[in-house]
């Protein structure tokens, strides 16, 4: 079973907004529309069986909202299922954490750099904190964003900080750790057990728009032996298949990790098998 952990789609009478204004500011290109039809056309034509939704709450104002849409997308199923959302200032943070777990949400999805706080300070870490009692996994931005240059509110020294604050949560940082940090990702996060990483927007090329708005250098990603140095270091249980689709498309990443110098059974666990026992389904 492929599962792709980190996707994103947008409501139906937005998605091209949205789409045009994240492309301007980032100079990439989509591999799909955005919508959950779109998510689920690429899910056919690459082979993935589930995806799993990851919204993200710009403002506190959104979080009650985004989340009603996620739980109407998770009834709807049709390989699809949503992770909430909350953010840092929301001052009914914790009954919303607590809503989010009664509505049956296997965890919450947090972006640093959008909601403009780094990840250790103490409005997340009780973020943190909470989830980890209610069982709830939290999935961060880790790192960079290639939409926000020079900005960085998730590095591997505050997500250590954050994690070590908070007690035993499941987290997910997304992006092999940190995006463009991938040289102090493993010193600061693997000795952590409850901390995995997913593969979203790391290998090959950015895919930029114009074509030559970056330069070549700037467009290179992860390295094949640093990525499978870090699934050895991490060990490959600790390691999830994501793509950040739109902004990666499914049949590629999947053929990118199919031609590594992995073995049968770490492909396995990656592609899935972590993610099936993560999300018990």
């Amino acid at each position: 079973m492929i599962i792709d952990l980190h996707t994103h789609i947008f409501p139906d009478k937005i998605a091209e907004k949205t789409i045009e204004k994240l492309c301007a500011a980032s100079h990439t290109r989509p591999f799909s529309d955005a919508t959950a039809n779109g998510l689920r056309q690429s899910m056919k034509t690459a082979g993935v069986e589930l995806s799993v939704v990851m919204p993200v709450a710009t403002n506190p104002h959104q979080v009650t909202h985004v989340n009603d849409a996620s739980a109407q997308l998770n009834e709807q199923g049709e390989g699809l299922i949503s992770f909430g959302c909350i953010h840092p200032d929301c001052e009914e943070w914790k009954d919303e954490l607590d809503r989010v777990a009664r509505l049956g949400f296997k965890g919450i999805k947090l972006h640093p750099i959008y909601q403009g706080m780094n990840i250790d300070d103490a409005r997340y870490v009780r973020i943190l904190t909470r989830a980890g009692e209610l069982g709830l996994v939290v999935m961060t931005h880790a790192g960079k964003d290639i939409g926000f240059p020079g900005q960085d509110n998730c590095t591997p020294e505050m997500l250590r900080r954050a994690v070590r604050a908070a007690g035993p949560v499941q987290l997910i940082a997304a992006h092999m750790g940190g995006w463009h940090n991938w040289d102090r990702v493993c010193d600061q996060l693997a000795d952590l057990p409850t901390v995995g990483l997913d593969t979203a927007y790391v290998l090959g090329l950015v895919r930029s728009e114009p074509e030559d708005y970056y330069a070549p250098e700037e467009r290179v990603m992860m390295s094949e032996e640093e990525f499978v140095s870090m699934v050895r270091s991490f060990g490959a249980q600790r390691i999830f298949f994501g793509t950040d689709s739109p902004w990666r498309g499914q049949k590629e990443e999947l053929a990118y990790i199919e031609a590594l110098p992995l073995t049968p059974e770490e492909k396995r666990a990656i592609l899935g098998e972590n993610a099936r026992k993560l999300l018990g389904v």
